[in-house]
């Protein structure tokens, strides 16, 4: 144990959550990504929408990547250190993604955004993730939707600010501006971020909610818990609920603007909208997994969103168009509220930040292939209908998932894993 992770509990839990959320809140900048399709093409004729969108989708894969490096040393490390280092090669990638663009060296911009930014934002990302399930065992759900919001909201302070840059600045000047913004307020964020010591509890806090009560009492290792059955549930989910949301947050200002006939400023708004749901679904269905349980949750969470995507392509007006996506958003966003908590509810604490950082490789994998599909069907059809369609088809088979994840839940109670359990629970790790 590092002497800082011995020296956490003398912290103020709330003042390091402040901080993980101002972090998050910093790397989520890659959902405002759609409000610079449109003017790269401009400025680069020789670049197709599918290579622009490409680097969107190198980013988010290289995010899945970079959780399960994060994971692991955050591990060793703690989180200070990493996300530290996470600052400093998130930053670097802005700036090397700035000077690709004002030479038109789309392989810079794929390196740079996509491959330095993507690993910063991932291995950045996981730190705050892992640490606060930690430190709110009493608030588990709640605090890491919280935390998780930075992320969600994070294009709605920069889709609509990069919007008007670019008319002003171009684009080089304003991925510069906000790489160095990001990346100190990030470093700085840091240095307050510290780990509690193993099984840290607040003091008089006993489990006594039916889903704290069914959390594991088992500590697994991160082999250990790639070798179950409940780990590739949860990846399942998050990947599938990732790939129908994602494919609306990378083509959002391109969509609005296609379909509803609206401005790039006009679009941008939309975008920045919508992050306010994508934020705020991640802390309200985190509640109401606490509430109802993790798997009922994500059951709802698809649930909700296979009429809209049948619904979307119909829909030419703004308003109805807004609230349709908006409350996609809050379900995408509600799927990494919801994860780490479930997560954690089945391997313990411990090594949760090795063993979530392998489920958000889902995530990852997720965005390869709906993105590019969004940006493909346009390219050859000039319409977004078809990519739409397929994915609310997706989420009529995603729901069999949740339900095996419930009765995972009973095996885990069965097996005497649980505090509600009796019998005798055998340690791990």
């Amino acid at each position: 144990m590092s002497s800082s992770a011995a020296a956490a509990p003398l912290r103020n839990r709330w003042l390091i959550a402040v901080f993980a959320l101002l972090v998050q809140g910093c790397l989520g900048s890659v959902y405002a990504w759609s409000v610079f399709v449109n003017p790269l093409i401009a400025n680069n004729p020789d670049w197709t929408r599918l290579q622009a969108s490409l680097a969107f989708t190198i980013a988010m894969s290289c995010l899945g990547i970079g959780t399960v490096i994060g994971g692991a040393l955050q591990d060793r490390f703690g989180p200070r250190v990493v996300t530290t280092f996470a600052a400093v090669i998130y930053c670097l990638g802005f700036l090397i993604a700035a000077w690709s663009a004002s030479h038109h060296y789309l392989w810079g911009l794929y390196i740079g955004y996509g491959l330095f930014s993507g690993l910063g934002m991932g291995i950045g990302y996981i730190c705050p993730v892992a640490m606060i399930t930690k430190w709110f065992p009493d608030k588990r759900g709640l605090m890491t939707g919280v935390n998780v919001m930075g992320f969600g909201v994070a294009a709605l302070i920069m889709g609509p600010i990069a919007a008007r840059l670019i008319v002003s600045q171009g684009v080089p000047t304003t991925l510069v501006i906000f790489g160095l913004i990001y990346g100190a307020i990030i470093l700085v964020s840091a240095q307050f971020f510290a780990n509690p010591v193993q099984n840290w509890v607040p003091e008089g806090w006993t489990a006594t909610s039916k889903v704290s009560k069914n959390a594991s009492l088992v500590h697994f290792e991160p082999k250990q818990a790639l070798s179950t059955r409940r780990f590739w549930l949860l990846w399942a989910m998050l990947s599938l609920n990732t790939s129908a949301g994602i494919m609306i947050v990378s083509q959002a200002s391109p969509l609005s603007q296609t379909q509803l006939g609206i401005t790039a400023v006009q679009a941008a708004s939309i975008v920045g909208i919508i992050s306010i749901f994508n934020g705020g679904g991640r802390i309200f269905w985190a509640w109401i997994s606490d509430l109802i349980g993790r798997g009922q949750a994500y059951f709802l969470i698809f649930l909700i969103q296979i009429p809209l995507f049948f619904l979307l392509p119909q829909i030419h007006e703004v308003v109805m168009f807004t609230v349709v996506v908006c409350i996609i958003q809050l379900c995408y966003g509600g799927g990494f509220g919801v994860m780490p908590s479930f997560t954690a509810d089945f391997f313990g604490s411990k090594y949760v930040g090795s063993i979530y950082g392998w489920i958000l490789m889902g995530w990852g994998l997720a965005a390869v292939p709906a993105p590019l599909l969004m940006a493909y069907v346009f390219q050859k059809y000039g319409s977004f209908d078809g990519a739409i369609l397929a994915l609310g088809v997706v989420l009529i088979i995603s729901l069999i998932f949740p339900l095996l994840a419930m009765r995972e839940v009973k095996l885990m109670f069965a097996r005497g894993e649980t505090k509600s359990a009796t019998g005798p629970v055998i340690p791990r790790g």
